[in-house]
């Protein structure tokens, strides 16, 4: 029987017609190919190449030897090119989901990446509020999602993804703009811009104020904390919003003022119960928090971190 390496070594010495350049096509010594191609005619019990003009071509006796060492190499080269294209990602699906608060900075970043390791990945991602993501993971839709609030289901598994903070976002020429922090009581105090307050995003805003006994009025409403920042830069009130939604100066044209009570904002990873991810939702998840806990992603004046 031959090995796949001496199959590999004998069509280097076809190909090339000498021992020397089976050695260079192959990337090893010389020495090593007449060792081994001295082994292998010694275990065959027949010459598997003969000398002609200085060169070795394949002998009578093993023509149809290697007629099958061609079919055999085409074969474990098809099987290298399935493998590295499968590794690439080609002819698979990442199906994944977000929040708007995480998705409109930080899942661009981990894609980024996940592009960089996969190139040939078809990429499918949804962004979704908290009732769609339910059904999205226990239809099979989609792998993960990044979710800003983690509620109790038998059929879905939370898993911590990052925690960052909540600040104040007010515009250039507001006069809050050249305050260096606030304070949940200050900031009630002017016309608000905001999410439902009934919506699980919303609430983790409102929440700030109502632990505090502050009344979080609310003068125009939106469904995206995207939509919120817009609304701010074009002046017509000031908000609370998550560090994610806002980070590396997303939103110019905003002043990002720290909140002196410093509350956090949670976010996790959603899949459904008594799955595994592959390895291609699996890195992903691995970029998205790797991204999502880098440092200096908002700074006090709104430019972006380093």
């Amino acid at each position: 029987m031959l090995t796949l390496r001496q199959i590999e070594v004998a069509r280097a010495v076809m190909v090339t017609g000498t021992i020397a350049g089976a050695a260079r096509l192959l990337n090893v010594s010389a020495p090593g190919i007449s060792r081994l191609m001295k082994y292998t005619e010694a275990s065959l019990g027949f010459r598997l190449f003969d000398r002609r003009a200085g060169r070795l071509v394949p002998s009578e006796q093993a023509r149809h030897v290697f007629a099958q060492i061609n079919a055999v190499f085409d074969k474990v080269e098809d099987l290298r090119f399935v493998l590295e294209r499968t590794q690439g990602g080609a002819g698979q699906d990442l199906l994944i989901g977000s929040v708007p608060s995480i998705s409109h900075v930080m899942v661009p970043r981990a894609i980024e990446r996940v592009r960089a390791a996969y190139p040939h990945l078809v990429i499918d991602i949804n962004i979704l509020k908290l009732e769609e993501a339910i059904d999205y993971l226990l239809l099979g839709k989609g792998e993960v999602v990044a979710m800003s609030y983690r509620l109790e289901h038998p059929a879905l598994t939370f898993a911590p993804l990052a925690r960052g903070g909540l600040f104040c976002i007010v515009p250039l020429d507001h006069p809050l703009a050249g305050r260096t922090s606030i304070s949940a009581a200050e900031i009630v105090r002017h016309p608000l811009i905001g999410i439902d307050p009934n919506d699980p995003y919303g609430r983790i805003m409102s929440d700030i104020f109502r632990e505090r006994g502050l009344s979080y009025g609310i003068t125009i409403r939106a469904r995206f904390g995207s939509t919120v920042c817009s609304l701010v830069r074009a002046g017509l009130g000031i908000a609370v919003i998550d560090q994610f939604t806002i980070a590396y100066d997303a939103f110019p044209g905003v002043r990002v003022l720290p909140i002196d009570e410093a509350p956090v904002f949670e976010t996790w990873i959603a899949m459904k119960a008594g799955t595994a991810l592959s390895m291609f939702a699996a890195s992903f998840v691995r970029f998205l928090r790797e991204e999502m806990a880098r440092p200096g992603q908002v700074s006090p004046a709104g430019a972006p971190g380093p």
